[in-house]
């Protein structure tokens, strides 16, 4: 199994390249990042902390850092336009050679929607909204031009040049059942959030929906996420969303996506520490005593 590390959005742009240096030269695969404006609340009210624009973090660690993967996790097109997005991550593939990965959303954070004056629609319509954009991108990345007349878009013979110079796969988070679907039919890769019992039921659902549109879930990579505690995990964590304990349970657990046929996991720096130097010492302590016995 592949290993990523998901720094956060608000540390400073030190932290955040240190990070990804050490990512590189220690066997990681892949750097991802998080498409937010700002910070998630629970109310949906306006949060002042820092957010750093994804987009423009890929393309500065793909130009210093050689060889990662770099993913956008995952960038919402209810603010972003399809086509803008798309020129976008064909930038930074370039920029990289070849190592951007386009991570869609419908969106879901209402706090920047509603501050920011971006409709986050209701769930059906913002699906619906979903479904087109994800046609313009795979015609605008695929074909020498696109045309597409929706409800929520409208592109005429568009064309997008220059064309990734890598494969710029599309990948997609998601749990829900229609958008595992449109996942299933449009998507490249699929990611989800959870520990090892959460990731089974969520798989399951994700192979249903590719025989669902008739398409072999092993053409699909697959990644998961989880919150990482080397020891007890923070109390107000969610259980279902945690691996925790020594580094041999650590293996133990990780080992269990492996067998369900997951390809890579990404390592949040948020539990890792409160401090830069805390949160540096814990993920060298993961990958010395827990990557090597992995898969």
């Amino acid at each position: 199994m592949k290993f990523s590390v998901w720094p956060s959005y608000n540390r400073s742009w030190d932290e955040t390249i240190t990070l990804a240096r050490f990512a590189e030269t220690n066997g990681f695969d892949g750097f991802w990042y998080a498409d937010h404006l700002m910070p998630y609340t629970e109310d949906g009210a306006p949060d002042q902390g820092d957010a750093h624009e994804c987009w423009t973090v890929l393309a500065a660690v793909g130009a210093l850092v050689p060889r990662l993967r770099l993913v956008s996790m995952v960038s919402p097109v209810s603010i972003h336009h399809p086509v803008l997005l798309t020129k976008r991550a064909i930038s930074v593939d370039h920029v990289s050679g070849g190592r951007a990965v386009l991570g869609l959303g419908a969106g879901w954070q209402e706090n920047e929607h509603s501050s920011y004056g971006f409709p986050l629609l209701d769930p059906g319509p913002r699906v619906s909204r979903f479904e087109e954009a994800i046609q313009i991108v795979r015609g605008l990345r695929d074909q020498p031009s696109t045309t597409l007349h929706g409800t929520h878009y409208s592109v005429t013979d568009a064309p997008c040049s220059p064309k990734p110079v890598g494969p710029l796969p599309l990948l997609v988070g998601t749990g829900s059942l229609r958008m595992l679907r449109l996942t299933a039919r449009w998507a490249d890769e699929w990611n989800t959030w959870g520990g090892p019992d959460e990731v089974a039921v969520r798989l399951q659902r994700f192979q249903d929906a590719c025989d669902a549109v008739g398409r072999d879930p092993d053409t699909m990579r697959r990644s998961v996420q989880a919150l990482v505690f080397l020891g007890d995990p923070d109390p107000a964590a969610p259980a279902a969303r945690t691996v925790s304990g020594t580094p041999q349970q650590l293996v133990d657990q990780l080992n269990r996506y492996v067998e369900m046929g997951v390809h890579e996991f990404a390592i949040l720096d948020d539990p890792l520490g409160d401090t830069p130097a805390e949160r540096m010492d814990n993920l060298d302590r993961f990958h010395a005593e827990v990557m090597p016995h992995v898969g």
